[in-house]
């Protein structure tokens, strides 16, 4: 990430309403966001770009969120991951599985998603070091 291009985030959400709405609201707040609905199609992509973050929901079909974290911490170990659900249960997993990931559980406000995006970014504790 450069001083004049904003922080790239990739979207993996299965859930098409909730995918152009976050997709949407981070763009207005300044991210250069790329997303698609699924893990299978979130992989070549950070295979060939380079993201900031990834920010996914964890229930999806094909690659689960998780399964999609931990490949991306192999293909792309300095992006940092973010991860979204409306299963309580999932949550726990997820914390168990990628302990230094963020998870924001639906519902939640778009401001709040946001501010947990930024806050994420400016963390160096997250940042994955080689």
């Amino acid at each position: 990430m450069t001083q004049n291009q904003p922080p790239r985030i990739l979207l993996a959400e299965d859930d098409d309403a909730m995918r152009v709405y976050l997709e949407r609201a981070l763009a207005k707040a300044g991210y250069a966001v790329d997303s698609v609905d699924r893990g299978t199609d979130a992989l070549p992509l950070l295979e060939e770009a380079n993201y900031d973050l990834l920010l996914s929901d964890i229930v999806m079909p094909e690659m689960d969120g998780i399964e999609l974290a931990q490949r991306c911490n192999e293909v792309s170990p300095d992006t940092k991951v973010m991860f979204i659900t409306g299963f309580a249960a999932v949550t726990l997993k997820a914390s168990r599985e990628q302990p230094h990931a963020k998870v924001l559980s639906k519902p939640f406000h778009l401001r709040d998603l946001v501010l947990e995006v930024e806050r994420v970014l400016e963390d160096p504790v997250s940042a994955r070091l080689y």
